[in-house]
């Protein structure tokens, strides 16, 4: 089987995307786990699949794979280079488009200089949004982490997040703290967990443990769910800069009833064919 694909990144967080608008993508976890390996396959974050829509409203779907053969719900950056592919082939120009996620539709609109920008959609702070085990909902939880009690916040960008508020992001414990977060009990279908520091009502830095991945350059989600759950806590203003390892991403959340809007760029790197 030969599959054909683009390499693409969105800040550093990369990406295969496969045309899969006339064929399914007809690969099975085994196979999406050596594709994603970065010393014998392709190496990737995530896969990503371009497909037919089945929501009517929207133009076009995409499907999001992790690098362990994990099925992921949404995916920021992703979305951004689906929007860039799809304008390349020809199949969606100026204006918004709506793309249907794994998770729902979403609202995408090509700007200047390769830059994306996309409704991510309304929070869901629910726990049972989340998904989160926990009696009520808060602003604050402190979950049971290998037998300590760690205070997350947590919140639902169509995938789930925890986030971690640090003084200095650069000594976070993010390779050991991460995945027993990523793992913990609370989360009954893991999360994604961010690790964020504050340095002014309009800017934060962050870092990222993606769930089935480990940390990346840059999340897209991860940067929405954590200016979420920090202007949820009156920390932030409604327009924040997101600095990760990978760049910068510009955020917009009015608040409670409104949608985050992410604006960032989508980089093709290369054409290739993988021989499975």
């Amino acid at each position: 089987m030969v599959l054909r694909f683009s390499k693409m990144h969105g800040l550093g967080n990369d990406f295969v995307v496969v045309d899969c608008r006339d064929a399914p993508l007809g690969l099975d976890v085994a196979a999406i786990r050596r594709l994603g390996d970065r010393h014998f396959g392709v190496g990737f974050d995530q896969l990503l699949t371009i497909e037919r829509a089945r929501d009517a409203s929207c133009t076009f779907a995409y499907g999001i794979w992790n690098t362990d053969g994990s099925r992921a719900g949404q995916c920021g950056n992703g979305v951004r280079c689906v929007a860039r592919w799809l304008a390349r082939a020809g199949a969606i120009g100026a204006g918004m488009t709506r793309l249907e996620s794994p998770s729902g539709a979403v609202a995408v609109e090509l700007l200047a200089a390769g830059d994306v920008r996309v409704d991510m959609g309304e929070p869901a702070f629910a726990p049972s949004a989340i998904p989160l085990r926990a009696e009520r909902e808060a602003d604050a939880y402190s979950i049971d982490v290998a037998g300590r009690e760690v205070r997350i916040g947590a919140v639902s960008m169509g995938n789930p997040h925890a986030l971690v508020e640090v003084d200095d992001i650069d000594a976070a414990p993010i390779a050991v703290l991460g995945p027993q977060i990523e793992h913990a009990d609370a989360f009954p279908q893991r999360c994604n967990v961010g690790f964020a520091q504050v340095l002014s009502r309009g800017a934060i830095r962050l870092r990222v443990w993606e769930r089935g991945v480990g940390e990346t350059l840059a999340c897209g989600s991860g940067a929405c769910a954590a200016v979420a759950v920090l202007r949820r806590r009156a920390k932030l203003d409604a327009e924040v800069r997101v600095a990760l390892p990978g760049g910068e991403l510009g955020l917009r959340w009015d608040g409670p009833g409104h949608p985050v809007w992410m604006r960032g760029p989508a980089t093709f790197v290369f054409e290739g064919e993988w021989h499975a």
